[in-house]
């Protein structure tokens, strides 16, 4: 199965959280990463959303340590609209 990795820049302006992450995050601009498999045996090229994950800004007390954490994309959709999930 061929797997495709989608990336893109989106930009909360409020702090915000997401399920699967412990703390509450600042605002910014943040990397979501998004893998899609194709799907064989349809007529028309077809893929499946397998997996959707967030870089988290480098902490300051680790220094050089960035977090890349699996999360929910409509999660996401919802904390950018600023609607309570």
């Amino acid at each position: 199965m061929t797997t495709r990795t989608t990336t893109r820049s989106v930009a909360f302006a409020r702090p915000f959280t997401l399920d699967g992450i412990d703390e509450s995050q600042p605002a910014g601009i943040y990397v979501i990463e998004t893998d899609e498999d194709l799907i064989d045996g349809v007529s028309m090229l077809a893929y499946r959303r397998t997996g959707t994950r967030i870089r988290l800004h480098e902490d300051r007390l680790r220094p050089g340590i960035v977090e890349t954490v699996s999360i929910d994309p409509a999660a996401v959709e919802a904390a950018l609209a600023d609607i309570p999930t």
